[in-house]
């Protein structure tokens, strides 16, 4: 970003020249850059160079610099973050350097990898900004009716598994006989339970899931963000406590008889206030893929951003509604 960042600081030093005189960046004091014994080079000429050369993302980049560098300051987790990604990057390449440097060049126009840092460091801030601008947009009736509906007490279960005897040699319909086999042995077990026998026992005796049956099919106690099967964990929400599951549930595992063995109290909202407001807010920037370059525009026009020059404000003007554009035809498209 050597290029970039030399533009960006002789950009600067003539906007520091420039001052606003109606609709039109004026110079003081018609500022000569050169002079030679052909002519000279004004401020304002090579103001306008720099501008119509570098564009208007180098200033973008600038003003959003000046706004989170100091509000964001580089720590330990985005030097993690950033050192991932390169790495990443990396070995996309094979780790080999000279085919990383090259490739940055091209596609993202930086010189070295200290300028790819520079670059992502910025996109790391500006991620940072915006998660935050979208939380500030959660209201308490958002909150509250997460809370009401999604946060539950972790739940404590036991559950028998049957996993359909399957492989990929298998036709469709030979596939099928085993998913129905599976069911009908899930089935049957529900009926040995009904008439009586011990759950866990069914467990170690009859469980495909190596992991818990030797425990008689127990799995201690989670919580929706434990990444369960969705059936999984919806049919074990659904139980009362005490209850066992009276059909088998269709997992991506295989089939499941599941006994609610206990579930705690859901926490206090104070508690998890924070964790819900960052859920709504992700759930916000998932939904909508235009989110994330509006919050940075009303960041900006918060911070009391204002252009002196026309040129330049219809440049960013432009800019925004191109990116906005594209992603709203990208979403269409999907």
């Amino acid at each position: 970003m050597k290029k970039i960042v030399k533009a960006t600081a002789s950009l600067l030093a003539i906007c520091l020249l420039v001052t606003g005189c109606g609709n039109k960046a004026e110079l003081k004091d018609n500022n000569t850059v050169v002079k030679t014994d052909e002519g000279k080079i004004t401020a304002d000429a090579l103001y306008e160079e720099l501008r119509d050369k570098y564009g208007i993302s180098v200033l973008v980049d600038m003003i959003d610099h000046q706004l989170f560098d100091e509000k964001y300051k580089t720590d330990d987790t985005e030097k993690e973050t950033i050192n991932s990604q390169i790495e990443q990057m990396k070995s996309q390449y094979n780790n080999d350097d000279e085919a990383f440097q090259a490739a940055i060049k091209q596609y993202l126009g930086v010189e070295d990898e200290d300028e790819l840092r520079d670059m992502l460091s910025l996109e790391y801030k500006r991620n940072l900004a915006i998660e935050d601008y979208v939380k500030n947009s959660v209201t308490d009736d958002e909150i509250q009716k997460y809370y009401d509906d999604e946060v539950i007490g972790d739940i404590k279960v036991r559950h028998i598994l049957i996993k359909p005897d399957t492989n990929d040699d298998m036709s469709t319909e030979e596939k099928q006989e085993a998913e129905d086999k599976a069911k009908k042995k899930a089935e049957d077990l529900i009926k040995q339970l009904d008439d009586g026998a011990d759950f866990a026992k069914l467990a170690k005796k009859y469980s495909d899931d190596t992991g818990s049956a030797s425990d008689g099919g127990l799995i201690d106690y989670f919580n929706r963000d434990d990444n369960m099967d969705e059936a999984f964990l919806n049919a074990s929400i659904d139980l009362e406590k005490g209850k066992y599951t009276e059909e088998p549930v269709k997992s991506s595992f295989g089939y499941h008889i599941i006994l609610k063995v206990d579930q705690k109290s859901k926490p206090k909202l104070k508690k998890v206030k924070d964790d819900i407001i960052k859920t709504l807010a992700d759930d916000k920037l998932n939904e909508d893929a235009s989110l994330r370059y509006n919050a940075l525009i009303a960041i900006r026009e918060e911070a009391g951003i204002k252009f002196n020059d026309d040129s330049l404000k219809k440049d960013y003007d432009d800019l925004m509604q191109q990116l906005l554009d594209s992603v709203n035809n990208s979403s269409t498209a999907s």
